[in-house]
């Protein structure tokens, strides 16, 4: 039940019926007809724009239509109390106390479907998200990313949509054949004694490398270790595997799971670059010329040289860009391409990438390739997670470096746990730079906003609990006709905004907005729960211990809401704290 939408179905019937009596004139689309959340000082429940937007076509101040519409408003509905009109032409509506009844009633009744779009279009999505390389394991600038994909995809999920969550492993490339190395020499290290070169800047010198060695050598007897050249390509496929598993594992430790893993070497070993750089000829986007030097580069060894390039400035891109090296292997960019050729091959409706701040810059390449692959600007959307920064007493946070030069998603977990890594990562938006600070998400307290969300569930588990009653049972109220207060009122037009929440969560891929409105409906619960401390009539337990089931239906609601929101972060809603 979205009263949003309701009410502006209602609006544009009732501006329909105007229309055919001659008594306004419509535009063709109504797009820009609104409902809204009116400003709290108003006092009303929902507000429009529709006079402002119909005023010039119908040559009338957008105050002097308010007043047409008003009226017709409201001899429709006999569930509005009263509509005003406000400067400069706003109409604000506010409900009897009758219709909190029957909304409250439509969430218990539909609690498993409250909040998603059932009006919308559904679509076949893929989220393309973490991708870090297959060299080691994550670290805590991956986990903002990998949370960020994760709920996105349980929000899409949540509306009805079809979506697949793939990690892009480049297993291809110098970097990889620099992580072989490394095992390789660390095996050398256990087996021969040879000392590890951590002066050699190519290699990577974690000591987790050290327990991948010792596997590899555990389950692969018949493998000799004492030339390089003729075992690469085993020992390649062996190190990712072990790469993966330990990525996997950091992954479980976040509660994110991938559909698929998709292999970028299996993309270069089955001639996909060499198709999409044909279907690009075809279609005249690639070329041979050179690139000039930058602008502010100051390497001397720049030498403009021809190269085969992508005619991404065709699509607003600043430079075209490079698709095959000097030595005549193919670029990341080129790889990556081919890529989302394949995506686009599997017939999704809309692709999500979510990347890195450092890879910022590299969305409008990408970009362009996809509109050039697809004929479409829509196809593909690029989310970046932005640096986290790490705080503890006051001062930037550094973890133990054992396992390499980065502070690992293991480690974030082992000190703060899951729940309040999900929870802090998505409570800023993800364009922005977030400081993690160790000792506000454990304290209990308001400034706490995982505590705080989880503590209002816990409480309403808890007058539950003095029932007997589990919280996750169905209540049946269809004689309901309780008519509430101004205070639970206010509560329940916060409810009224979750569908609202998760509608523009879903369609501007912006998850943080789901632990902000928890948070904002936790601090009006725990408001009025303290109410109870000087009022006896606020309380949910009354002196006879008992509930009446009005409340009990009240909070069963306000329950409903924080669970749903909890399950789509994937943090834990504990009955108990």
């Amino acid at each position: 039940m979205n009263i949003f939408d309701q009410y502006l179905n209602k609006i544009k019937n009732v501006l329909l019926d105007l229309s055919k009596n001659g008594n306004i004139v419509l535009p063709e689309i109504m797009d820009g007809i609104t409902t809204e959340i009116p400003p709290a000082h108003f006092k009303s429940d929902i507000s429009t724009n529709v006079a402002m937007v119909l005023s010039k076509a119908n040559n009338k101040s957008p105050l002097d239509l308010a007043n047409i519409l008003v009226k017709a408003i409201k001899e429709k509905d006999e569930l509005i109390d009263n509509i005003s009109v406000v400067k400069p032409g706003f109409i604000n509506i506010k409900f009897k106390p009758i219709f909190w009844t029957m909304f409250v009633k439509e969430i218990i009744k539909n609690s498993d479907n409250y909040g998603i779009n059932t009006n919308e279009k559904k679509q076949k999505y893929l989220i393309e998200f973490v991708s870090a390389n297959p060299t080691g394991p994550l670290h805590v600038g991956h986990s903002r990313g990998a949370i960020l994909g994760d709920v996105i995809a349980n929000i899409l999920l949540f509306n009805k949509h079809k979506v697949s969550r793939e990690y892009y492993v480049n297993d291809y490339g110098n970097q990889i054949i620099n992580f072989t190395k490394s095992v390789y020499l660390r095996i050398r290290e256990i087996l021969f004694k040879e000392p590890f070169p951590l002066d050699n800047e190519n290699l990577y010198p974690g000591d987790y490398l050290i327990s991948f060695a010792e596997n590899i050598i555990k389950f692969n007897k018949e493998i000799d270790f004492n030339n390089f050249d003729e075992i690469s390509e085993k020992l390649t496929t062996l190190s990712i595997d072990e790469s993966l598993k330990l990525i996997k594992k950091n992954l479980k430790s976040l509660g994110v799971n991938h559909d698929n893993f998709f292999s970028e070497k299996k993309l270069v070993s089955d001639n996909e670059v060499e198709k999409v750089i044909d279907f690009l000829k075809k279609k005249n986007f690639v070329y041979k010329g050179k690139i000039k030097k930058p602008e502010g580069d100051n390497n001397e060894n720049w030498v403009e040289r021809e190269q085969l390039l992508f005619k991404s400035t065709d699509f607003g891109d600043d430079k075209d860009r490079a698709l095959q090296k000097t030595d005549g292997t193919w670029t990341y960019f080129a790889s990556d391409v081919a890529y989302h050729k394949n995506k686009l091959d599997r017939k999704f409706d809309q692709l999500i990438n979510i990347l890195g701040a450092d890879h910022a810059g590299y969305i409008k390449r990408i970009s362009s390739s996809v509109e050039a692959l697809s004929n479409s600007r829509e196809k593909l959307t690029c989310k970046v997670s932005q640096l986290v920064k790490l705080i503890k007493d006051k001062k930037p946070f550094k973890m133990s470096k054992r396992k390499g030069d980065y502070i690992t998603v293991d480690d974030l977990i082992n000190e703060v746990g899951k729940d309040a890594t999900r929870f802090i990562m998505l409570n800023r938006s993800s364009d922005v730079e977030l400081d993690f600070d160790f000792d506000s998400v454990v304290e209990k307290s308001k400034d706490n906003p995982l505590y705080y969300v989880q503590y209002s569930y816990a409480r309403i588990s808890s007058v539950f609990r003095h029932l007997k009653k589990d919280l996750k049972s169905d209540i049946k109220i269809d004689k309901y006709d309780f008519r509430y207060s101004e205070d639970e009122i206010t509560i329940l037009k916060k409810i009224s905004e979750w569908p609202k929440c998760i509608d523009i969560s879903s369609k501007k891929l912006e998850p943080h907005r789901i632990p902000t409105f928890l948070y904002e409906l936790a601090s009006l619960f725990h408001s009025y729960w303290n109410l109870g401390k000087e009022n006896p009539d606020k309380r949910f337990i009354n002196e006879q211990k008992k509930i009446t089931n009005a409340k009990l239906i009240f909070l069963k609601s306000i329950s409903t809401v924080i669970k749903s929101g909890m399950d789509l972060v994937g943090v834990s809603t504990p009955e108990k704290m």
